[in-house]
Formats: C-alpha cells, sequence, structure tokens
C-alpha cells in the first residue's frame, strides 16, 4: 500500500492529527477496508519525510480508537466493524458539514442561499 501515505499535509494543527484524519478518509471512500495492512511505522515516516515519533503517535492514536490493530511484528491492519465505520462516517461528515457552516456564515451567507445553492448543485 505505497499510496497509503500519499497525502499533502499542511501547516493546520499537528501532523499525526491530519495522518489519522487521512486513513479515516481512505476508509470512508472505501479505499482501505478492514484487514488492510499498513505500511510499517519507518516506512511511513520515510514517505511523509516526518519524525518517526509523530507516525508513533498516529498508529497508536488509531489503535487506540480501534480502527487499527497491531500485532508484533505482524504489522498494522485496517479493523472494521460496522459500528466502527458508521462512526468513523459520522466524524467526518460532520467535520465537513461544520466547517462548511463555519465559513458560509463567515462569508456572510444567509442559510436560504446555502440551501438554494446546495440544491442546486445536488442536482446539478
Amino acid at each position: 500500500m505505497d499510496s497509503v501515505w500519499n497525502v499533502r499535509l499542511d501547516g493546520r494543527g499537528p501532523v499525526y492529527l491530519q495522518m489519522v484524519k487521512h486513513i479515516k478518509t481512505l476508509i470512508l471512500l472505501k479505499k482501505l477496508a478492514s484487514g488492510d495492512r499498513l505500511p510499517s511505522r519507518r516506512e511511513a515516516a520515510a514517505a511523509l519525510e516526518v519524525n518517526p515519533n509523530t507516525v508513533q503517535k498516529a498508529y497508536r492514536l488509531m489503535e487506540e480508537e480501534g480502527f487499527v490493530r497491531t500485532d508484533g511484528n505482524q504489522g498494522s491492519v485496517i479493523y472494521l466493524d460496522e459500528a466502527l465505520y458508521a462512526r468513523i462516517e459520522e466524524e467526518l461528515t460532520r467535520g465537513l458539514t461544520a466547517d462548511f457552516v463555519a465559513e458560509a456564515k463567515a462569508a456572510g451567507l444567509t442559510f436560504k442561499h446555502v440551501i438554494d445553492l446546495v440544491s442546486e448543485l445536488w442536482e446539478g
């Protein structure tokens, strides 16, 4: 899975959180599924050109959240059940929507205008 870490990290927030969000996004897009292996921490650090401790922190968080399991020398594997997938889907879609609403409000758009635009674009 060389392409797993084909991501552009930005200056908006901690790198390890961006890594976790990237993996969740790949899960949501069905590009990663239960049983898929993640690159080793060393490979991830090299691919992203980040400190191995940052990668370790990201993998540890994914393990704590339950969607990555690591078994000693066997490496890290995606683990999903319906509840975990639903939680990731809710988290990402809620976050995306919250960001959109905040930007629309900051731009001075009205609720009606936004709903009309969303309706138009959704159908188009």
